[in-house]
């Protein structure tokens, strides 16, 4: 089992604890070293490029930018990977997010995860101009490019929303595969991640409706299932921390990006410090 920090700060949903709105990149640079040197697997950045007010309670309002912030992450950290949780691919060109990404793939050593997902957000689709009603089959598509595109020093692609060839992208992933999670709710989203990447990275699925969904797929060695934990407390409940962990585990979970409960930086130092403890991470 490999364990993630999803970072705080960089979302500001509800629930999002007070001191995180003052917080700035000196926090989010000591959380991050720390998990380094902890030996936690990856950190997480989701993207919006501008959020409807309206949606504020729901969703936030503060969203980092996850190239700016693992490019400045990883100058700092040695071996924790970057995982985007996660990146629209409407929004992009699939070559854009090749180059862009595949650029922080080659200045962080080969450390990124290139979370991706459809989205749902209309509003957001409508101010950048982007495609909604078929985003699905341009998602499709956009998978299938990047998996062409990254890595390569001159990419070629040909379908029905993207099309290129004769074109050099420097530089690119240093990677020879940069692992690809698909994020979503839906079976849809399961299928797709199942036939045309590395794995899913689901969200608020209840535990019994994600089992029966991991059930009626047949998945590719290797695949990642990757959940999210609800907010932990190490410190004030290991026992529960542990029974957490181990059902996830019985789910399917390969992965998992750790929330822990928190009031302010010092506690989440400690939280993290505290988890790293109880579940015997080496």
């Amino acid at each position: 089992m490999q364990f993630g920090i999803g970072l705080p700060i960089v979302v500001t949903p509800a629930g999002t604890s007070a001191w995180e709105f003052s917080a700035g990149i000196a926090e989010i640079a000591e959380i991050a070293t720390r998990a380094d040197r902890l030996g936690y697997d990856f950190l997480t950045c989701s993207e919006h490029v501008a959020v409807p007010t309206e949606v504020e309670h729901a969703r936030g309002l503060t969203f980092w930018d996850p190239l700016a912030l693992f490019g400045y992450l990883a100058a700092i950290t040695q071996r924790i990977r970057f995982a985007t949780y996660i990146v629209v691919l409407g929004y992009h060109h699939p070559l854009a997010i090749a180059k862009r990404y595949g650029t922080l793939d080659a200045v962080s050593g080969g450390r990124l995860i290139m979370g991706v997902g459809v989205g749902n957000l209309k509003s957001e689709f409508e101010l950048l101009n982007a495609a909604f009603d078929d985003r699905g089959a341009r998602a499709d598509e956009a998978l299938r490019a990047l998996r062409a595109s990254f890595s390569q020093r001159q990419p070629r692609f040909e379908g029905k929303y993207y099309r290129y060839d004769d074109f050099v992208v420097l530089p690119h992933a240093v990677q020879s595969k940069v692992p690809i999670w698909v994020g979503g709710t839906s079976m849809l989203s399961l299928k797709r991640a199942v036939s045309l990447a590395d794995g899913w990275a689901p969200v608020f699925i209840p535990g019994e409706k994600l089992a029966n969904m991991l059930a009626s797929v047949e998945r590719p060695p290797g695949f990642e299932i990757v959940l999210q934990s609800a907010r932990l407390d190490p410190l004030g409940n290991p026992d529960g921390t542990r029974q957490a962990i181990e059902d996830m585990t019985r789910l399917g979970a390969t992965r998992i990006s750790v929330k822990v409960s928190h009031t302010s930086l010092g506690h989440y130092l400690d939280q993290i410090q505290a988890f790293h403890d109880v579940v015997g991470m080496t």
